[in-house]
C-alpha cells in the first residue's frame, strides 16, 4: 500500500523540490548568456572597447550603433598577398635587369637559382599548415622567377640564339615545368598533410590540385611554343594555319580529359580562339586560291578543323557544346569543298555546289551517330541553305520591284525581252543563272521535310514561297520574250490560287499554306499588272485576265475574302485602261469606273454576313472615290457621279445591318445638290441650306413621333439653324428688301408654331431671328435718332441705365436678406 505522508511533511518536501528547480533554472540561464556572448564574439569583426575597465562593448548591444565591416577578412588577406607578390616580382625584375653588374656569373646563377628554388619549395610547408592563399602567392612568385631565369639564361649563355626560337623553346620548357610542379605539389601535400579537414575537402572535391595557379598558367603558356616556332622558321601561311589548328587540337584534348576546372576553362578558350583563327585563315587560303591545287591545300586544313570539331562533339560532356562543335564541323566541310569548287567550276555555280554539299549533310540523320552530332549536322545544313537563299534574294527582289518603273512611262513600247522589261534601269547580277536552281533545291528540301511532318507548318510555307520565287524569276533568267513572261506570271497567279484552294480544303480556311498561297497570288498579280504597262494591249489583256481569274476564284468560299476585293480593284483599273485606250476624257472614264461600286454593292448584298462583306464594300468605296477624283474638274459630271453614288449607298442602306449608311447617302445627295448649284453659279446661301433644313425638319418630326420624350432642341434646332445663320449673315450685307421680308416671315412662322405647340427650340430660334430682322430694319432710323441727339445724351442715358441697374441689384439683395432673416426666425 502507498504510504501517504502527513500534510506538513509533504509541504516541506515540495518546498525543497521547488528550490532545486529554481537553482537549476538559474544555472541554465547563466549558461545561455555565456553561449550568446560567445556567438556574438565570434561573429563580430573587432570589439570596440569602452572607457570602462576591460569591458568590451559589442556591436548590436544597447546604446551602440551597429557597425558593418567594409571589407571581409579573406578579401583583405588576398589583397595583401597579391600586393606582396607583385612587389617581390618587381624587385626580382629590377634585380635581374639592373643588378647584374655587381655580381659574377657564378654569383648571379647561385642567387637567382637559390631564390627561385626557395620560392618554389616554400608552398609545400605552407600548404601543410593550411595557409593555401599564402602558398598560392609564393608559388606565383616562384613561377615569375622561372621566367626571369629563362631570360637570364638567354642573356648570359644563349645570346646568339634567335629571339623567337628561344622564346618558343623556353615557353615549352616553362609550360612543362609548371605543369610538373603543380602536379608534384599536389602529390606531395596530401601524403604529408596532417590536417584531417584538408583531406576531407579533397575527398569531396575530387582530384583538385593543392595549388590552383600552376596548371592553368601552364595551359596558357602551352599556346605559344608551336606558333612562335613557326614564326621563327618563317613558315608560310599554310604552316601557320596548321600550327594554329594543331594547338587547337591539343587544347581540345586537354579540355576533354582534364579534371581540373580552371584548366578546362583555359584550354576551352584557347581551343575556341586558336581554332577560330585557324578556320578563318584556312577559309581565306581556300577561297582565295588561284587554282584547284592551292584550294585543295586550304580545304585539307578545313578538313583537319572539321575532324577536331567532330572529335570534340563526340566526347563533349554537354549536349549543347556537342551540337555547336558538330555544326562547326559541318560548315568547315562545306567551306572546304566549296573552295575547291570555286577554283574548278564557273563562279555562278559555286553556291549551287555548296548548297548540294550542305543538303548532303542531312544524310547524317540516317547515320548511327549520337543525337547531338546529328543535330549539329542538320544545323550546318540549314545554315548553308539559308546563306544560299540570301545569295539569291537580290535577284528575286529586283524581279519583284523592277516593274514599278513602268508607272512613269506607261505604254512606251514593247521591251526586247523579259529581262529588259524588268532590269532596264537596274543592275543585272552576273550569278543570276543559277539562282532558280538554288531556290528550287531548298524548296524541295523543305517540301520533303513537310511531307515527313518535320517543322510543320513552317516547312510547307517555306517550300511554297521558295518554289514560287524559283518560278517567278525563271522568265527573267532565261530571257524569255516579253509576252511569254506575262503568260508565265499569269500561270503563276492561277497556280497559286489553285494551291490555296487545295490547301484550304486539306487544312481549313485559316491554314498558313492557304493564306501564303493567296498572298503570293496577289503579289504576282500586282507585278504582272505593273509589267503589263509597257504596252496598251498588254495592259488591257493582263487586267482583264486578272479580273476574270480573281472573279472566278471569288466563287470559292475560302478564297472570296481575298479574291473578290482583288477582282474589283483590277476591274476598276481595267475601266481606267479602257477609257484611256478609247481616248475618253477622265470625267467620262469615271462613269466606267462607277460600274465597280455597283457590282461591289450587289456582291456585298449576296455575301451578307460573311467575312468578305467588309473587304468587298471597302473595294467598292475605293472605286467610288477614284471615280469622283477623275471627275473633280467637271462640276456637272461630279454632281452626277455624287448622285449616282448616293443611289448606290441608299440601296446598300436598305439592308438591315447597313441602316446607318443612309446618313452617307443623304450626305452624297446633298453634296450632289451643292455641286450642281455651284456649277450653275448660284451664290444665294438659301439655295444650299434650305434642302438641308427641310430634310432635318422631316427627320426631327419622325423622331418625335417615334419618341415623344425627345427634346425639341434635338429634333428641330439643327435644321432651322442651318438656314437662319447664313441668311442672317447675308441679310446684313444685302441692300434689298426681299431677303429681310422672307426671313422675317419665316421667323414669325417659326415663333408662332413654337408658341402653338409649346416647343422651346422653334420659339427661341424664331423669336431671336425675328428680333434680329427687326433690328436690321430699324437700324437706319436708330442711327438717325442717335445722330440727332446732343453728344452729352448717350453718356447720360448710359449713366441712368447703370444707376437703375445698381438700384435693382440693391433691392434684390435687401429682399434676399429679409428672406434669410424670416427663415431664421422660423427656427
Amino acid at each position: 500500500m502507498t504510504n501517504i505522508p502527513p500534510p506538513a511533511e509533504e509541504l516541506r518536501f515540495l518546498d525543497a523540490e521547488l528550490r532545486q528547480l529554481d537553482a537549476r533554472r538559474a544555472l541554465l540561464l547563466r549558461r545561455r548568456e555565456w553561449l550568446v556572448h560567445t556567438l556574438r564574439t565570434a561573429s563580430a569583426p573587432q570589439p570596440a572597447w569602452s572607457a570602462g575597465p576591460a569591458r568590451p562593448v559589442w556591436p548590436g548591444a544597447p546604446g551602440t550603433a551597429a557597425q558593418r565591416p567594409e571589407a571581409t577578412a579573406p578579401g583583405v588577406q588576398n589583397v595583401l598577398l597579391l600586393l606582396g607578390g607583385i612587389l617581390l616580382t618587381v624587385a626580382a625584375i629590377a634585380f635581374t635587369l639592373v643588378g647584374w653588374g655587381h655580381l659574377g656569373i657564378t654569383g648571379r646563377a647561385l642567387v637567382l637559382g637559390a631564390v627561385t628554388l626557395s620560392a618554389l619549395a616554400v608552398p609545400v610547408p605552407l600548404l601543410r599548415r593550411g595557409l593555401g592563399s599564402t602558398a598560392e602567392a609564393v608559388a606565383a612568385l616562384g613561377m615569375a622567377l622561372t621566367v626571369l631565369d629563362a631570360y637570364a639564361l638567354h642573356e648570359v649563355a644563349l645570346g646568339g640564339s634567335g629571339g623567337l626560337g628561344y622564346t618558343a623553346a623556353a615557353s615549352a620548357v616553362l609550360a612543362g615545368a609548371w605543369a610538373a610542379y603543380g602536379a608534384g605539389v599536389g602529390l606531395l601535400v596530401p601524403r604529408s598533410a596532417g590536417v584531417v579537414e584538408a583531406e576531407q575537402v579533397r575527398a569531396r572535391t575530387g582530384a583538385r590540385p593543392a595549388l590552383r595557379l600552376p596548371l592553368p598558367l601552364a595551359a596558357v603558356t602551352a599556346q605559344l611554343p608551336l606558333l612562335l616556332w613557326a614564326l621563327a622558321v618563317e613558315a608560310g601561311p599554310h604552316a601557320l594555319t596548321a600550327v594554329l589548328l594543331v594547338t587547337a587540337a591539343a587544347d581540345t584534348a586537354v579540355s576533354l580529359r582534364s579534371a581540373h576546372a580552371p584548366v578546362r576553362v583555359v584550354t576551352l578558350v584557347g581551343a575556341c580562339g586558336t581554332g577560330a583563327v585557324g578556320v578563318l585563315s584556312a577559309g581565306w587560303l581556300c577561297w582565295s586560291a588561284p587554282g584547284p591545287g592551292a584550294a585543295a591545300r586550304g580545304a585539307a586544313l578545313l578538313v583537319l578543323a572539321a575532324a577536331i570539331a567532330l572529335t570534340a562533339a563526340r566526347y563533349a560532356p554537354k549536349p549543347d557544346v556537342a551540337v555547336c562543335a558538330a555544326l562547326s564541323a559541318g560548315l568547315c566541310l562545306v567551306a572546304g569543298a566549296g573552295g575547291v569548287l570555286r577554283a574548278s567550276v564557273p563562279g555562278e555555280w559555286t553556291v549551287p555546289g555548296c548548297l548540294v554539299l550542305g543538303i548532303t549533310l542531312l544524310t547524317a540523320v540516317r547515320m548511327p551517330l549520337p543525337r547531338p552530332l546529328r543535330r549539329g549536322m542538320v544545323g550546318a545544313s540549314l545554315v548553308v541553305q539559308g546563306l544560299a537563299v540570301l545569295w539569291a534574294l537580290p535577284l528575286v527582289a529586283g524581279t519583284l520591284f523592277g516593274p514599278v518603273a513602268w508607272i512613269e512611262r506607261p505604254w512606251s513600247g514593247v521591251p526586247l525581252d523579259s529581262r529588259d522589261a524588268v532590269f532596264a534601269d537596274a543592275y543585272w547580277p552576273s550569278y543570276a543563272a543559277a539562282a532558280p536552281l538554288v531556290l528550287a533545291l531548298v524548296a524541295g528540301v523543305l517540301a520533303v521535310a513537310e511531307r515527313r511532318a518535320v517543322w510543320r507548318p513552317a516547312a510547307g510555307v517555306g517550300a511554297l514561297v521558295l518554289g514560287w520565287a524559283a518560278v517567278f524569276v525563271t522568265p527573267v533568267v532565261l530571257t524569255l520574250p516579253y509576252g511569254a513572261g506575262l503568260v508565265v506570271q499569269g500561270v503563276v497567279v492561277l497556280a497559286s490560287l489553285g494551291v490555296a484552294e487545295r490547301a484550304r480544303g486539306a487544312a481549313g480556311e485559316s491554314s498558313a499554306p492557304a493564306v501564303t498561297a493567296l498572298v503570293l497570288a496577289l503579289v504576282t498579280s500586282v507585278a504582272l499588272a505593273l509589267l503589263s504597262l509597257a504596252t496598251e494591249s498588254g495592259t488591257i489583256g493582263a487586267l482583264l485576265t486578272l479580273t476574270v481569274l480573281f472573279g472566278v476564284a471569288s466563287t470559292r468560299p475560302g478564297l472570296v475574302v481575298f479574291a473578290a476585293p482583288a477582282a474589283l480593284v483590277y476591274a476598276a483599273a481595267l475601266a481606267c485602261a479602257v477609257g484611256a485606250s478609247a481616248g475618253l476624257p477622265p470625267e467620262h472614264t469615271a462613269l466606267l469606273v462607277l460600274v465597280v461600286p455597283v457590282v461591289a454593292a450587289l456582291v456585298a448584298a449576296r455575301t451578307r454576313g460573311s467575312a468578305a462583306t467588309v473587304p468587298v464594300e471597302g473595294a467598292g468605296a475605293a472605286a467610288a472615290l477614284l471615280s469622283l477624283a477623275l471627275a473633280v474638274r467637271d462640276l456637272p459630271m461630279l454632281a452626277l457621279l455624287l448622285s449616282l453614288c448616293g443611289v448606290v449607298t441608299a440601296g446598300t442602306a436598305l439592308r438591315p445591318e447597313r441602316r446607318r449608311v443612309g446618313h452617307a447617302a443623304a450626305a452624297l445627295f446633298l453634296l450632289a445638290t451643292w455641286v450642281r448649284l455651284a456649277a450653275w453659279d448660284v451664290t444665294t446661301p438659301e439655295a444650299y441650306t434650305l434642302p438641308v433644313t427641310v430634310a432635318a425638319l422631316a427627320v426631327g418630326h419622325l423622331t418625335r413621333r417615334r419618341d415623344p420624350a425627345v427634346s425639341s432642341w434635338t429634333a428641330y434646332a439643327a435644321g432651322p439653324a442651318v438656314t437662319l445663320v447664313p441668311s442672317l449673315l447675308a441679310m446684313w450685307g444685302d441692300p434689298h428688301w426681299l431677303r429681310p421680308l422672307l426671313l422675317g416671315t419665316a421667323a414669325l412662322a417659326m415663333t408662332l408654331t413654337g408658341a402653338r405647340f409649346r416647343l422651346q427650340a422653334p420659339l427661341v430660334l424664331g423669336g431671336s431671328a425675328l428680333a434680329l430682322v427687326a433690328l436690321h430694319e430699324l437700324a437706319p432710323y436708330v442711327t438717325q435718332v442717335v445722330g440727332a441727339l446732343p453728344r452729352w445724351a448717350p453718356p447720360a442715358l448710359a449713366g441712368l441705365a447703370l444707376l437703375a441697374l445698381g438700384a435693382t441689384c440693391e433691392q434684390r439683395l435687401r429682399d434676399a436678406r429679409r428672406l434669410r432673416e424670416a427663415l431664421g426666425r422660423l427656427r
